[in-house]
């Protein structure tokens, strides 16, 4: 029997993303991003930016989907793939904070789908996103 893991690819993943895009707060940028979070199971975790008028408390798409799968009870690393949307004239990237967010959560070569409402979608993974990524390990014990 094959899972759902097995029978979701890229652009079906993006298609979630993209749902997810429509849930988006953002009544300030009106820049509204959508992401969705694959995990080992087959589950999609689902997540959007939102936005606080103090700026500060904005949380992007992706850090919500994965903050909402560890919350529901996933495991760091373990995901099998995220894809990130916005309605950008190239595929959105992730900003600085989801890469470390995502290097700390999720295995180096998890796949990273970026894309935009165009169609347009280029593929990478974690380690790539973030090379010499802070994590763990880098924490000096006293």
């Amino acid at each position: 029997m094959m899972s759902n893991k097995d029978r979701i690819d890229a652009a079906e993943l993006v298609r979630h993303a993209k749902a997810a895009r429509e849930r988006a707060y953002a009544p300030y940028s009106r820049f509204r991003v959508g992401s969705a979070l694959l995990d080992e199971q087959g589950n999609i975790h689902y997540g959007c930016n939102v936005e606080n008028a103090a700026y500060g408390p904005t949380n992007c798409a992706e850090r919500t989907a994965l903050f909402r799968a560890i919350a529901d009870g996933h495991k760091k690393g373990s995901f099998a793939a995220i894809a990130v949307v916005g309605d950008t004239d190239g595929p959105v990237s992730p900003c600085g904070v989801c890469r470390q967010v995502m290097a700390e959560l999720c295995a180096p070569d998890m796949p990273v789908y970026m894309a935009n409402l165009k169609g347009d979608l280029v593929e990478t993974t974690v380690s790539k996103l973030l090379p010499g990524a802070f994590g763990p390990g880098d924490l000096a014990s006293s």
